[in-house]
């Protein structure tokens, strides 16, 4: 009994590789892919900013709770 339950995953994990090896070895020779000409292709930081400045040159989304204008 257990000697089918081996083979039947040793084939599961046969099939799974004869499918995924393929698409990576592929997907990893395409490399970066430009889908925005006005983003340049590199590791970029998609979350600008900090902790103090969380979007730089953006107007805050909402005000800050413990400003002296927020305070009653």
């Amino acid at each position: 009994m257990h000697v089918g339950f081996g083979f039947g995953m040793m084939v599961a994990i046969v099939l799974l590789a004869a499918l995924l090896v393929p698409f990576l070895l592929k997907e990893i020779r395409g490399g970066k892919v430009e889908t925005n000409p006005r983003i340049p292709t590199g590791a970029g930081d998609t979350h600008p900013g900090r902790r103090g400045n969380p979007a730089p040159g953006k107007p805050d989304g909402q005000a800050d709770p413990y400003d002296e204008a927020a305070r009653r």
